[in-house]
């Protein structure tokens, strides 16, 4: 389609059918509603801070769907269908296009008041589209904008350098294992207490731990499947598993690796780009070093290397898990551990049958966790990263430091057979942490396992981890 005014106006009636009929359609609103969606209406209802709300995460977790869901809810609260105005800026004409140019037809076509809605569809494709709301918010105070983008990075440097006190940026991940199960309804016999967390089975008898593990036990065979596949709603509601992970290595791979962070960041060597990125796929959970990495792919440049996690990490298809220390010891390694963001991500680009892995499941089950723990804490600006270190330079997985001092220690202990030894590091360091826990794969290896020295660790299953992370997402409760 050619560019023009009147073919752009044509796009953007396109985008927005409600104009004429008044409704958004069930397709696109869809009937679940991710905690995201929760999120940013209230962040949109907020009076007093009316901030722009602009939504970050990778490619088909759902932040469009959760725009229509928004639409939808002020469409039915009684909010005139002009008043509220839909369009990507990822599409080729309104790409060209341009913001002021887009508005400019809506308010001399549409909608002439300035108080209106504007919901911007992956906005990181507009060139100074930090200024553009900041003066927008400035003038027009009554205009709600909820954006979304997946280039985090690029994201919150233009919020910190013009949004400040204008933009309140909200992190949608991929499904976490709770919501699988609820878009899925294979949770709805499940009736827990609202204030349950993780740590209310360490105060618990064995009988009443038994009582919690068997209601969450309805769900646990449908833990494998979410491991590999689950994590994108489209994945997670298909009939055909391969085709609906062909879709999403689609995506990945040409639109987010070939096209998104090439134009951001204007990168020239995209097969670097795709090696380091396949190498982390396969490494996930580990310590990476980035000379032996660079090293392994024959010629990347340490700061090559460097740039490229950072752009992959803005992306939103990977995490960096840095050392911490724990109490006076001494942090050994200053190596980070890099996770896929998703094991659905890692599933569909290596298409590997892991499940006759023990190995390789362990290491998506930890990256499972990981994205879990990391989701929930990064609202509260606590630190996630993992600890290795001491005499002995064991490692703990997963290390939580919260803002108020509290520290909290998961070992993931995915297999059969999950021994823990008071020679490990976390049996030594249980007693310095507010709690420890062992993540271990069977629903019937759970219980307190209590210290040389006296201190209770909690073994639990990682279904029932996993689902309790979410429980607690849900009800807005403390985790640990």
């Amino acid at each position: 389609m050619e560019y023009t005014k009147e073919n752009t106006y044509r796009v953007l009636r396109a985008f927005n059918p409600w104009w004429s009929n008044g409704t958004v359609n069930e397709i696109f609103a869809k009937g679940y509603h991710r905690f995201g969606y929760y999120d940013a209406m209230e962040r949109l209802r907020d009076t007093e801070m009316k901030r722009a709300v602009v939504l970050l995460g990778a490619r088909r977790v759902g932040k469009t769907t959760i725009q229509y869901q928004m639409i939808d809810t002020l469409l039915k609260s009684g909010i005139a269908p002009n008043r509220i105005v839909f369009f990507s800026l990822d599409h080729p004409i309104l790409k060209v296009a341009g913001l002021s140019e887009i508005l400019e037809l809506y308010h001399e076509n549409v909608c002439a008041a300035q108080d209106c809605y504007y919901f911007l569809d992956e906005i990181q494709h507009e060139k100074g589209w930090e200024n553009w709301i900041k003066s927008l918010h400035d003038m027009q105070p009554e205009t709600r904008i909820i954006a979304t983008g997946s280039a985090s990075a690029a994201l919150n440097k233009g919020a910190s350098e013009s949004g400040v006190g204008r933009f309140a940026n909200l992190k949608i991940p991929t499904l976490s294992f709770y919501e699988y199960c609820s878009l899925l309804g294979i949770n709805k016999g499940i009736s827990l207490p609202t204030d349950l967390r993780p740590t209310s089975l360490l105060s618990m008898t064995r009988q009443q731990q038994s009582e919690v593990i068997l209601k969450i036990s309805a769900v646990q065979n449908h833990l494998n499947r979410y491991l590999l596949i689950g994590g994108f709603p489209e994945l997670a509601v298909a009939s055909n598993d391969l085709r609906a992970s062909k879709t999403i290595r689609e995506d990945i791979i040409d639109k987010v690796l070939k096209r998104d962070i090439p134009e951001i960041y204007e990168i020239r060597n995209l097969a670097d780009l795709e090696r380091i990125f396949l190498y982390i796929c396969n490494i996930t959970s580990d310590i990476v070093s980035i000379e032996s990495m660079c090293k392994e792919l024959n010629g990347v440049s340490r700061p090559t290397a460097e740039n490229y996690l950072r752009y992959l990490e803005s992306a939103n298809l990977i995490y960096i898990s840095k050392p911490v220390s724990l109490g006076n010891r001494t942090v050994l390694k200053s190596s980070p551990k890099i996770y896929i963001a998703d094991s659905a991500i890692r599933s569909a680009v290596l298409m590997d049958d892991a499940v006759t892995d023990p190995t390789e499941m362990g290491k998506i089950a930890e990256t499972t966790v990981y994205k879990h723990v990391y989701s929930f804490f990064e609202k509260q600006s606590a630190t996630v990263g993992y600890y290795r270190g001491g005499d002995r330079n064991k490692e703990i997985d997963i290390v939580v430091s919260t803002l108020n001092g509290k520290k909290f220690l998961i070992e993931a202990k995915y297999r059969n057979q999950a021994k823990l030894t008071d020679n490990s590091e976390l049996a030594a360091l249980a007693a310095d942490a507010d709690a420890a826990f062992v993540m271990t794969k069977r629903i019937d290896d759970y219980g307190i396992q209590t210290t040389s020295g006296g201190t209770p660790i909690l073994r639990i299953p990682t279904s029932v981890l996993l689902y309790l992370i979410g429980h607690c997402e849900k009800n807005g409760s403390e985790l640990f």
